[in-house]
Order: C-alpha cells, then sequence, then structure tokens
C-alpha cells in the first residue's frame, strides 16, 4: 500500500507543478493585460480630450482627496458643533433646492445628533409651513409643523421642480453622502471592508462642493448652462451652480466662513443625515466584539479543561 502511494504520489508531483505553473502564467498574464488595459485608458482619455470626445473619459476626472472625519474609525463621533454648523448650512444655502425628507425635526434632538433640546426641537418644527388635511370639508390646509413631521421638500413635485431648475430635479439629500462615491479601486475596496471605510461619500461632496472655478483641460468643450466640475460622477459639467462663496454664512461660533468649512461642515451633516446611528452602531459592533472574543476564550478553556486528560 505504501509503495502504491508512493508511486501515485511521484505520478501526481509533474501534474501539481505544471498546475502551479500555469497559475503563476496566468497571474502574470492578468497583471500585464492589466496594465495594458489601464495604459490605453489613459491614452484613450488623454484622445478623447483632445478631441472634444468628453463621453469617453472615465469619471470623475479626479479623485475626491481623503479628510479627516471625527466619525472616522472605529470610536468615531459625530461632533455636535460641526453638525449645527453644517445644518445652517443646508437650511440657509441648500434647502431652498434640495430636500432631505427622510428626516424628521425629532431627530435632531437625538442621542448622539446635533444636540438640539426638545424645546429647540419643536420650536424650529414650528418655523415651518407643513401640508395636511383633508379637514372635515375635505379641503388641504397648511398648519405649523411638529418635532414628529419631516422636513418639507422645497417643491411641491418633481415638475415644478425641474420647472425652477431648467428642466434638472435637484436630488434628496437625506442620502446621499451613502449613495455617491468614488471608487477607490479592487485592493482598497477589499482593505475599506475590514476597516469599515464609509467616508467616501463625505469626501466626494466636499470636493464636489469645493471643485468650481477650474477651467477645464484644452479639448474639452462645456456647453452653456452647465459648469465644469472635475470631481463630479457622473460627466465634466453639472447644472448646479456653484452654491457657496466665502462669507454667505455667518457662524455665531467664530468658525471660518470661508468655502472650504462650509462644504466640510454640510458634508458631516449629511452623514449624519445618512446615518444618524453610526455612533450607536459602532458602539454595539465593539461590545459583539468584545463579547465574542471573551465567549471565544471561554469555550477554548472549557475544552482544554474538559479534555485535557482524556488521552487521543
Amino acid at each position: 500500500m505504501s509503495l502504491f502511494r508512493k508511486s501515485r504520489d511521484a505520478m501526481n508531483r509533474p501534474f501539481r507543478q505544471n498546475l502551479v505553473a500555469g497559475l503563476a502564467v496566468l497571474a502574470l498574464g492578468m497583471g500585464a493585460l492589466h496594465a495594458a488595459a489601464q495604459e490605453g485608458e489613459a491614452i484613450g482619455q488623454g484622445e478623447a480630450i483632445a478631441e472634444g470626445e468628453a463621453e469617453a473619459i472615465h469619471y470623475p476626472m479626479r479623485k475626491p482627496p481623503l479628510l479627516d472625519w471625527t466619525f472616522a474609525g472605529v470610536f468615531g463621533n459625530y461632533d455636535p458643533a460641526q453638525l449645527q454648523r453644517g445644518f445652517q448650512v443646508y437650511r440657509e444655502v441648500c434647502s431652498f433646492c434640495h430636500g432631505i425628507k427622510y428626516v424628521a425635526f425629532r431627530n435632531l434632538g437625538e442621542p448622539g445628533a446635533l444636540g438640539y433640546s426638545a424645546a429647540e426641537v419643536a420650536a424650529l418644527a414650528a418655523e415651518y409651513e407643513i401640508a395636511d388635511g383633508p379637514n372635515e370639508e375635505g379641503e388641504m390646509f397648511t398648519r405649523p409643523g411638529r418635532p414628529s413631521d419631516r422636513f418639507p421638500s422645497p417643491f411641491p413635485n418633481d415638475q415644478a421642480a425641474a420647472a425652477a431648475n431648467g428642466g434638472a430635479v435637484p436630488p434628496d439629500l437625506s442620502l446621499m453622502a451613502k449613495a455617491r462615491g468614488a471608487a477607490r479601486g479592487p485592493v482598497w475596496t477589499v482593505l475599506d471592508f475590514f476597516t469599515q471605510y464609509q467616508e467616501a461619500g463625505p469626501n466626494y461632496v466636499h470636493a464636489l462642493l469645493t471643485g468650481y472655478g477650474e477651467e477645464p483641460p484644452p479639448g474639452l468643450t462645456i456647453p452653456d448652462g452647465v459648469h465644469f466640475n472635475p470631481y463630479f460622477l457622473s460627466g465634466p459639467a453639472l447644472a448646479m451652480a456653484p452654491p457657496l462663496s466665502d462669507g454667505v454664512v455667518e457662524y455665531s461660533d467664530g468658525s471660518p466662513r470661508t468655502v472650504d468649512q462650509y462644504a466640510t461642515d454640510v458634508s458631516a451633516f449629511l452623514m449624519w443625515t445618512a446615518e444618524p446611528h453610526l455612533v450607536a452602531r459602532k458602539h454595539l459592533g465593539f461590545q459583539v466584539m468584545v463579547f465574542l472574543i471573551v465567549f471565544a476564550s471561554l469555550m477554548y478553556l472549557t475544552k482544554r479543561r474538559v479534555w485535557t486528560a482524556v488521552s487521543h
């Protein structure tokens, strides 16, 4: 039996060696093809820009820079002062075109949120007119908002929104920080799963808001009525004009009144609207991991205790 096994292993050895060699050649070939594809894509993008064929370019044309956020990492937390400033930027600039229909007024006063008291939330809600009804006469009416109400849309319907914005419907911003984000490549995508990296959305929103003002590359023609932005995911330009400018929002806490500061604050606020329970989820996840580690250790020690005197 031993002789048969040695003969079989001797016969299988060349097969295994050939298989390993074949896999190595395949990996090298795939790597070369990937590099050639990237090089060809870069050349194709340059030719497309030179010929004005913007649809052949990979977007965004520039990757958003990575920023430091208070809510990043396993122990990250929202900064209530920053969220309040971001909410102020949203109310005074963004809310005229974009809604946050999935956010209720009472959410602003929840733990881990903006730090508003119940009285402040009620006063804030009362500043809004909410459509309600029908009443006893069967007619719709408006009333002051309540903490249980959600933020009303700036337009009654999509048709009105498109008519007021040159045919483009401004998207709702409730989940924008989770719905947008430039791809980071296959390697980082895998690593992000283990590191729980989730700041791609805020990085993208900040880059988009601060990316106006540059001249398009030579050969790229931008039509009238749209604005060039190298960070836009869907093309070289978008219909939204630059929404921010220095000094447009008056901060009461002495924070800088710059476009970069406004963009940072409103990006953090939009991350909160998309992930209001992010801090609680991280705390619960950490507790679960500690429990699993302790439980696994106890199970291992129990196994050793039970089976240590049993011969195998």
